[in-house]
């Protein structure tokens, strides 16, 4: 059989033509045919589902195997957030689509400012919605696109591709880190060139897809279940979350309102009415209201706890600092 390749811009100079040339994918896990898969075409819809299942079982068990180098990352994202910078992701295709849904999550469930979690997807916002692949193959845009973000060395840029090979994502990640941003990589295949340029490489080797090469599957499963431990483990770490429970909870709608309202009567015990009374007098804050409640202080010195503690709900009822 022959190599399996695809086509990917040279790197020329601006006055010369851009031409493919072919690349080898063969090296690659995520585009190995599955021998669990084949013959899918003539199963039943229930064979089909058994043999997703099968395979999507898989996908816990190599996020584990990356378990310390996740760890090492939520502490680098939660102290770059600490200190005043940025998550920045950086993807594309299905990869930048799993990137923009983690990065906004965030606000609504934690309260976090927009420009805090931000992410960058090839083809831009339009491309959440329909393919744009061309411009995958081209690390100029990628470093144009991060450019205008002005990385600092204060940011975290993550790079997230199934491959870890794609250009625009490379270039991106690249970029950031010759401007001092921290950086690190999601990817489902070892030894790749995202890892090259990143200060802390994440692998999920997750297996070949059941259609071979459609890493909007297993691969991009593993890549949610990875950026949700970042983001949920950095949130923790600042203390954004009081025990186990929201209580940054950003109250924009009813459901979130009631969210509050139930949490803040876990945290501290009390009934209804005086959890809607204190969110109140608490400025709609929850993590004042838990301060108020657990300390015995009024909201003024509230405030002045959560400022010490830079939001540690934790530590704000300890009057405390956390250091990472």
């Amino acid at each position: 059989m022959a190599s399996l390749t695809m086509l990917e811009p040279t790197s020329v100079s601006k006055n010369e033509p851009r031409g493919p040339v072919p690349v080898d994918l063969t090296g690659l896990t995520t585009e190995t045919a599955n021998t669990a898969s084949e013959g899918l075409d003539t199963k039943s819809a229930l064979d089909i589902a058994r043999i997703i299942n099968h395979e999507d079982a898989k996908i816990a068990a190599a996020v584990k195997k990356a378990l310390p180098e996740i760890a090492v990352v939520i502490d680098t994202v939660a102290r770059s957030l600490r200190d005043g910078g940025r998550l920045i992701y950086v993807g594309a295709g299905s990869s930048g689509r799993i990137a923009s849904l983690d990065a906004s999550e965030c606000p609504p469930t934690y309260s976090t400012q927009p420009a805090q979690v931000q992410y960058i997807m090839a083809g831009g916002p339009k491309a959440l919605a329909s393919a744009s692949d061309v411009n995958e193959d081209s690390p100029e845009i990628g470093q144009r696109d991060i450019a205008r973000r002005r990385p600092t060395r204060k940011d975290i840029v993550i790079g997230i591709s199934a491959s870890g090979r794609t250009p625009y994502v490379v270039g991106a990640v690249e970029y950031a880190r010759a401007r001092g941003a921290k950086t690190a990589a999601v990817t489902c295949n070892h030894n790749t060139a995202l890892a090259d340029v990143s200060d802390t490489t994440i692998v999920a080797e997750v297996g070949p897809e059941v259609i071979s090469g459609s890493t909007r599957m297993k691969s991009a499963t593993a890549q949610k279940m990875i950026l949700n431990m970042i983001t949920t483990g950095a949130m923790t770490r600042l203390g954004y979350v009081y025990d186990n429970l929201m209580v940054n909870v950003h109250m924009k709608n009813t459901k979130l309102v009631e969210r509050g309202i139930r949490v803040l009567m876990k945290v501290c015990g009390i009934d209804r009415e005086t959890a809607i009374r204190t969110i109140k007098s608490a400025g709609k804050s929850i993590p004042i209201a838990v301060v108020m409640l657990k300390a015995n202080v009024d909201k003024m010195e509230a405030v002045r706890r959560l400022t010490q503690s830079d939001g540690n709900v934790r530590l704000a009822i300890d009057d405390s600092r956390l250091e990472l």
